[in-house]
C-alpha cells in the first residue's frame, strides 16, 4: 500500500523504523515488549467494565503486533487492527495464523481508514499510542469518527511530568531495561487533562479514569487511581 501525504503528515518515520526493528521480539514476554504482556490483562479488564467485549465490532488503531487485538477477538470482537508499521503488522498477522485468533490487520493510517468506515465500531481502542505521532489530535478525531454514536472509545497513553520521566525513560528504558532504549519521548507524552481538551471537538465526553500499576521490582501490576504515569481514559461519544 502506498502511503500517501496525509498518512506521511501524521506519522513519525522514525519511531515506525524502531517498532519495525523490533517486531521479532514483539510477542517475547520476557523481551522489550513485556510490559505490554503484563499490562494487557488489566486494560481488558479496563474496556469489559464499562463495555461488553464478546460479538461487539471493535477497532484497535496502532494495534502493533496484535498483543491487545488477539485477546479482543479471543474473547468473541469482530477486531480490526491497523498501525503503519508494515513489519510489525506481518508479526501480528502471523502470529494470528499461529494462535488461530481471527483480526482483519490493515496497513492503512487512522484518519484514512476513519474516512471510509465512519460510525461501525461499536468500541475504539488506542492504547500505547498517541505518544508516538506528530499530532495525537487528529487521531482522536479519527476514532472518534469511527466509533457509533453511544459507542465507547478507550485511550491509554503516558502522563508528562517528573514522575513520568524517572520511571517511564531513566528506569524503565535506562536502569531496568525492560523497554528498548529510544522508545520514549518525554515531550512527547500526553496529560490527561490535554487528552481531554483533545476528546471534547470530537464529542467524546469522559466518563473513567484509572493508573497503570507496573512494578517489575516488586513483582505488581494492576489498576490504580494514580495518573502520574501510564493511565488509561474511557470516553462515550455522544448519543445522535
Amino acid at each position: 500500500m502506498s502511503v500517501d501525504s496525509q498518512t506521511a503528515n501524521n506519522s513519525d518515520q522514525k519511531e515506525l523504523d524502531n517498532f519495525n526493528r523490533l517486531s521479532n521480539t514483539w510477542w517475547d514476554t520476557e523481551g522489550e515488549f513485556g510490559a505490554l504482556h503484563k499490562i494487557n490483562p488489566f486494560r481488558l479488564e479496563f474496556i469489559e467494565k464499562h463495555h461488553p467485549i464478546a460479538d461487539q465490532n471493535i477497532l484497535d488503531i496502532g494495534c502493533g503486533g496484535g498483543i491487545l487485538s488477539e485477546s479482543l477477538a479471543a474473547q468473541g470482537a469482530n477486531v480490526t487492527g491497523i498501525d503503519l508499521a508494515e513489519e510489525v503488522l506481518t508479526i501480528a498477522k502471523l502470529h494470528g495464523l499461529d494462535s488461530g485468533v481471527k483480526v482483519d490487520y490493515q496497513l492503512i493510517a487512522a484518519e484514512d481508514y476513519a474516512e471510509q468506515h465512519a460510525g461501525e465500531h461499536d468500541i475504539v481502542t488506542c492504547m500505547e499510542m498517541l505518544e508516538h505521532v506528530p499530532d495525537p489530535a487528529s487521531i482522536v478525531q479519527a476514532a472518534a469518527k469511527c466509533v457509533k454514536p453511544g459507542g465507547w472509545v478507550f485511550f491509554s497513553t503516558l502522563n508528562r511530568n517528573f514522575k513520568s520521566y524517572l520511571l517511564a525513560i531513566l528506569a524503565a528504558e535506562h536502569v531496568l531495561n525492560i523497554v528498548a532504549k529510544g522508545t520514549h519521548t518525554h515531550e512527547k507524552f500526553i496529560t490527561p487533562a490535554e487528552l481531554g481538551a483533545m476528546a471534547r471537538p470530537a464529542d467524546l465526553y469522559l466518563r473513567d479514569s484509572a493508573g497503570i500499576e507496573y512494578n517489575p521490582l516488586l513483582n505488581r501490576y494492576g489498576l490504580n487511581h494514580d495518573l502520574d504515569v501510564n493511565y488509561l481514559l474511557a470516553f462515550q461519544k455522544a448519543e445522535a
